[in-house]
C-alpha cells in the first residue's frame, strides 16, 4: 500500500466497497497476480507488472469484447479511498477529453467530438461551477490543450487539433477566446490514431506534441525503406517508420511558434496523454501498445521521454520482445528498444496522466494519476479507472495503485471510460469520462468530529 490509501464504505459520495479493505491487507499485487478484471478493481489495489510477468503472443485469443456505455444510472458514483469524497461538476458534454486548469483555476475541456473547447469557472474547494461555456468552437477534433508561456500569465491557449495545433489570444480569466485562432503547426498527419497532446518544456523553449501511429502495428508498411536500411539510418532517428507511418509513433520538438520540429522520440505507438514531471522537467507519455496479441500481450506503460530514444513499435516491444508479425524484419534493432517505466495490465487503455503538486492530498506530492480508457481487445474487461503511480526521490516504484473505480456495473456493463485528469488549484483532482460525458471532482475534506455530551 501507497502512503496510507485503503477504501471504505463512506456513503453516497465517499464510495468504497469493503473488498478494497480486503486487498489492502494483503499486500501489492504482483506477477500474474496482478493481472484481473474489473471485478477485482477496489480503491487501494496495488498492482506491480514487471517484464518477466510477460506472456508469449497468442497463448489467449485476440478477443473483440467491445462495449456500448449505458445510461448512468441516478446512484452510480464513482468509488475512491476512504477519506476522500467525489462529486459531479457537469454532464451532458458530448466527449469530454483532456483537461487542463488555468493558472487562475478555471477548468478547460476539450469536448473532441463537439469540436470545442468548454471552460467552467469553479472557485476553490467548490465542485458547481460559478460560470460555464464555449471558450473556442469550429475545432477539429481538439485534444491536447496548453497555456503558455508556463507560469502564472500566460498569453496564449493552445490547442492541439488531430491534423494542426493552433493557439488563441488568452487573459487570465477569459471564458470565451478573444481573437481568430492562429495556426503554427499544420503538417500533423491524420488517420488512425488521432490524439494529440501537447505540452511545453518549463522554460518555454520547446513544444512536446504526441502523434499516434496510423495503424495498429504498420502493417502495410514496406520492409525496406526507400534508398535502403544504411541510407535511412544515417537521417533518421533510430527506429523511426516510413512511408505512411514516417515522424509517427512519436512525439515531436518544436519552438513555441511551430517551426524547427524534430522527432523527440520513436517506437510510442500511441502517447495518448502527455505530462512534464515536476522534479525533473522531463515528458511523460502514457501509452496505448499494440492489439492482436493475446489477452494479456504486450502491456501498456507510462513513461519518461528520453530524447532520441525508441521505445519498440512496430518491430518489437517492452524491450526486446520481436513482434511475430514483422519476425525477422529487422535484427539490427534487436536488444535497442527503451524499455518503459511502469507497465499496466495489457489493452487499459491509459489516456492521460497528471503529476500531483497540490497539498491538499497528504503524502501524494510528487506521484502521478492515470486515467484508463478500458478495453476492448480483452476477454474480461480491464481498465476503466484511475489508479496512482507513487514516486520516491523522483522516481516511479514500479506499482499503480486504484484511486477512483466503479465505472462498471457488477454485471459488466460500463457507464463511465475516464479519460482526462488535472489537478485544480486548491489541490483537488478533476477527472472527465467520455462514457456519459461527465466531469467529477475530488477532494479530501477535513473532518470535523462534534464533542459528545
Amino acid at each position: 500500500m501507497h502512503k496510507g490509501l485503503v477504501g471504505s464504505a463512506l456513503g453516497v459520495v465517499l464510495a468504497v466497497g469493503a473488498s478494497a479493505a480486503v486487498a489492502a491487507e494483503s499486500g501489492t499485487l504482483t506477477g500474474k497476480a496482478a493481472f484481473g478484471d474489473f471485478s477485482k478493481d477496489a480503491p487501494g489495489v496495488t498492482r506491480h507488472i514487471g517484464i518477466d510477468d510477460l506472456d508469449p503472443p497468442n497463448v489467449t485469443p485476440s478477443a473483440s469484447n467491445f462495449m456500448r456505455p449505458m445510461v448512468r444510472p441516478a446512484d452510480a458514483v464513482p468509488k475512491v479511498p476512504e477519506g476522500y469524497k467525489i462529486e459531479l461538476v457537469a454532464s451532458g458534454i458530448q466527449n469530454p477529453r483532456v483537461l487542463r486548469v488555468a493558472p487562475n483555476g478555471d477548468l478547460f475541456v476539450a469536448d473532441s467530438a463537439a469540436n470545442q473547447v468548454r471552460v467552467y469557472r469553479i472557485a476553490g474547494g467548490q465542485s458547481k461551477p460559478s460560470a460555464a461555456g464555449v471558450f473556442a468552437s469550429g475545432l477539429r477534433q481538439p485534444y491536447g490543450i496548453a497555456f503558455y508561456p508556463p507560469g502564472p500569465d500566460p498569453k496564449w491557449l493552445y490547442v492541439a487539433n488531430g491534423d494542426s495545433v493552433v493557439r488563441f489570444p488568452y487573459n487570465s480569466g477569459d471564458l470565451k477566446a478573444t481573437g481568430a485562432p492562429e495556426t503554427v503547426v499544420t503538417d500533423v498527419p491524420t488517420g488512425g490514431h488521432w490524439t494529440r497532446d501537447i505540452v511545453f518544456s518549463p522554460d518555454g523553449k520547446t513544444m512536446y506534441l504526441s502523434v499516434g501511429s496510423g495503424s495498429n502495428v504498420a502493417e502495410e508498411m514496406s520492409k525496406s525503406p526507400p534508398g535502403g536500411l544504411e541510407a535511412w539510418a544515417k537521417g533518421h532517428a533510430l527506429g523511426e517508420a516510413w512511408g505512411g507511418e514516417a515522424a509517427r509513433a512519436a512525439v515531436w520538438s518544436l519552438t513555441p511558434d511551430g517551426k524547427d520540429k524534430q522527432v523527440f522520440a520513436t517506437g510510442l505507438r500511441n502517447c495518448a496523454g502527455m505530462a512534464l514531471q515536476p522534479e525533473t522537467g522531463a515528458p511523460w507519455c502514457v501509452v496505448n501498445e499494440r492489439d492482436a496479441l493475446g489477452d494479456n500481450v504486450p502491456f501498456e506503460y507510462a513513461t519518461h521521454v528520453a530524447q532520441g530514444a525508441w521505445y519498440g513499435w512496430p518491430w518489437y516491444y517492452l524491450g526486446n520482445h520481436e513482434d511475430p508479425r514483422h519476425q525477422g524484419e529487422r535484427p539490427d534493432l534487436a536488444g535497442k528498444a527503451t524499455v518503459p517505466d511502469v507497465l499496466f495490465q495489457a489493452h487499459s487503455a491509459p489516456l492521460n496522466i497528471a503529476f500531483y503538486e497540490g497539498e491538499e492530498f497528504t503524502g501524494l506530492k510528487g506521484d502521478a494519476f492515470v486515467t484508463m480508457h478500458g478495453s476492448w481487445n480483452r476477454g474480461s474487461r480491464t481498465g476503466y479507472r484511475v489508479v496512482l503511480l507513487p514516486f520516491k526521490d523522483g522516481k516511479p516504484s514500479g506499482d499503480y495503485q486504484d484511486f477512483v473505480t466503479g465505472f462498471v456495473a457488477g454485471d459488466g456493463t460500463v457507464w463511465g471510460r475516464p479519460v482526462g485528469i488535472a489537478v485544480g488549484k486548491d489541490g483537488s483532482l478533476f477527472v472527465s469520462e467520455d462514457g456519459n460525458g461527465t466531469i467529477w471532482r475530488v477532494s479530501k475534506p477535513s473532518v470535523t468530529c462534534r464533542p459528545r455530551y
